[in-house]
């Protein structure tokens, strides 16, 4: 595998152990042997080593000292906990937006709905491409908000929650119609500056999400 600029080397095998372990090639439990992996991609154990640092800061894989590193576990339980910490980051952020949003943010941030919401229009919907677009809106809103310890935190849970969606993803299109109401009515909360309301449809939405995960995982 050729690796390429401008990522780091750490953050290319980082990111490549990350798709493999979110589409489930690397299943939860799987131990990831630093001396094949390098071998295997051509790169240092050192280079390895830290993008596994790396992995385990996304809640991906779990480093055990003299046991080493494997995917994290991901079963109904697990995947629920997980859900319930990155809702309540979810509403801190509705929060933030409703007060600090000003006019020139406005259109940047619809166009970002616009883009889930041509996603589930489409008649086989791609999961993959939803939840990266669904994630667009986060990230446009983290930019708003300006809070780098919030986007931090939110930036290190968005590959296990992506993880999540893709090992449930047929449950999660059973889903669609709660998606298209969320994203909706959300806008109208926060072009409102109702912080109270934005935070309930996040709340109800994510427990619902939840509900779905933990439907397919269980």
């Amino acid at each position: 595998m050729d690796f390429q600029v401008p990522n780091t080397l750490a953050e290319q095998i980082a990111n490549y152990l990350a798709e493999r372990i979110m589409t489930g090639r690397i299943r939860p439990g799987e131990r990831i042997q630093e001396a094949t992996l390098a071998n295997e991609l051509k790169v240092s154990r050192a280079s390895v080593k830290e993008a596994l640092y790396t992995l385990e800061r996304w809640h991906l894989v779990d480093i055990t000292p003299r046991k080493g590193a494997s995917a994290s576990r991901l079963d109904a339980d697990h995947a629920a906990e997980l859900y319930d910490v990155y809702m309540h980051l979810l509403m801190m952020l509705a929060a933030r937006l409703c007060e600090r949003w000003q006019e020139p943010d406005k259109q940047p941030m619809l166009d970002k709905v616009a883009r889930v919401t041509e996603q589930m229009a489409k008649p086989d919907a791609d999961i993959k491409a939803l939840v990266e677009a669904s994630f667009g809106v986060m990230e446009a809103c983290c930019q708003v908000v300006d809070n780098p310890y919030l986007t931090e935190a939110l930036t290190n849970f968005k590959p296990a929650v992506s993880r999540a969606y893709y090992l449930s993803a047929d449950t999660y299109r059973q889903g669609l119609k709660q998606t298209v109401e969320f994203f909706s009515r959300l806008p109208e909360a926060v072009l409102a500056r109702d912080a109270g309301k934005a935070q309930e449809l996040i709340r109800r939405f994510a427990e619902h999400q939840k509900a779905l995960i933990r439907h397919a995982l269980s």
